[in-house]
């Protein structure tokens, strides 16, 4: 029997080595970890052995935990990232019904919007002037949408700001516009990016499992449409970022598999540029208030979702994000030694997680993503949305060349 470990001890793991920890796990998940850091790539494990990670308690969990920020200073090195970014939710008037969002509202509700490419594009000019270098879209799904909407979005932006990088429309919102528009997946593709598109999120994602995603969301894309609309953009030339909803009705055995089947994508596309765990804001949803969901993930969940991306994932997908706003300040610092290396984006308009109950705000500064990272010891750096670019925020003399490791990355 694992003995359970205290709330002090899970907040206190980031003192912990490897080397300190090895010797006290079961001999089953030490072998599995060491030959995880030998080959510096999860795809060695097999799904029995990612299971019982996945499973770990006690002393196996803070093995779990620095094993995965020794990965992480090997991959990803010390610099933790960020983007400086702005959300635009362009409508929050959405018919799908998902039992996990209080963001979205019925056409005939009182604080229901909707902008038009006009407005879209007034928004990204003014984040340009903030400094943002990216836009994040996302909206509701609402009937009677112009079928070419999206497209001209993307028009409208580039024309205002033509070198803004444009990360843009879920999934589900392609699937809807090529009902829409009556277009293939490729073209429709294809015509996004020739009209701007940069990247797409690898949101609508939850858990890649129909029975799970039925109760979630009965009428949301199946997870064979997610699959086939993010190999196609990778096909297309349009990278995104994967992600897993976690805390909710799901398993250890649906992280998994979610995140095997994420390695198997990647393996055949190399189109994924991070992995995004999405902790599950349970306050105003549905879902919770239905007795369908647990209250949100525990802490051991936060930190252990972390580290077993980071491991599983190791060798396929070498960034780790936090998601910041379902996070608060020191959790999202715990997450960063449990094995992650980005910080997402600063947003400066975040409102899908706050309308659910989060409490970390709408915007952090890219000064307060600074002094989050100093705060552990780690180097903070600007990136772009693909991790192409990366601008260190320090004065390079100050770090010695162990420090400031080049990043590996995927």
């Amino acid at each position: 029997m694992h003995r359970e470990l205290s709330l002090t001890e899970v907040e206190n793991f980031p003192a912990l080595d490897w080397p300190e920890i090895a010797p006290r796990l079961s001999l089953n998940v030490y072998n599995s970890l060491n030959r995880a850091l030998d080959a510096q790539d999860g795809g060695v494990l097999t799904q029995q052995e990612s299971l019982a990670l996945a499973e770990c308690s006690g002393d196996d969990l803070l093995g779990l935990l620095a094993a995965a920020n020794l990965l992480r200073c090997e991959l990803a090195g010390n610099l933790v990232t960020y983007v400086v970014n702005r959300n635009l939710n362009f409508t929050n008037i959405c018919f799908v019904g998902c039992k996990f969002c209080a963001f979205s509202r019925g056409p005939r509700e009182s604080d229901t919007y909707f902008y038009s490419p006009e407005q879209m594009a007034q928004k990204a000019a003014e984040a340009w002037q903030l400094g943002a270098r990216e836009v994040c879209i996302q909206g509701g799904l609402p009937h009677g949408l112009p079928p070419f909407y999206y497209r001209d979005i993307l028009r409208a932006i580039k024309t205002t700001t033509p070198h803004m990088h444009i990360h843009a429309f879920s999934p589900m919102e392609i699937v809807y516009g090529i009902e829409l528009t009556g277009m293939t997946l490729a073209d429709y593709l294809s015509m996004l990016r020739d009209n701007g598109l940069d990247t797409l999120p690898g949101t609508a994602a939850e858990i890649l499992d129909d029975k799970v995603r039925h109760v979630l969301s009965a009428n949301k894309l199946s997870t064979a449409q997610w699959i086939e609309v993010i190999k196609t953009a990778h096909r297309c030339g349009i990278h995104t970022t994967s992600t897993m909803m976690y805390g909710h009705m799901e398993t250890p055995a649906h992280w998994v598999h979610q995140m095997r089947l994420l390695r198997d994508i990647q393996s055949e596309t190399g189109g994924f540029t991070e992995f995004v765990p999405l902790g599950f804001v349970h306050q105003n949803t549905l879902l919770f208030h239905q007795g369908l969901a647990r209250s949100g993930p525990t802490l051991a969940e936060h930190l252990k979702v972390h580290a077993l991306a980071r491991i599983l994932l190791a060798g396929s997908i070498n960034n780790i994000q936090v998601s910041w706003v379902k996070l608060n300040r020191r959790l999202s610092q715990l997450c960063l030694h449990a094995g992650a290396n980005d910080y997402g984006g600063t947003l400066m308009e975040e409102n899908i997680s706050r309308e659910a109950g989060a409490t970390a705000g709408q915007y952090t500064s890219p000064e307060d993503f600074q002094s989050l990272i100093l705060e552990i010891g780690r180097i903070p750096a600007e990136r772009n949305t693909t991790y192409t670019r990366i601008n260190i925020k320090l004065p390079l003399q100050e770090f010695s060349t162990e420090e400031t490791r080049e990043p590996e990355f995927a």
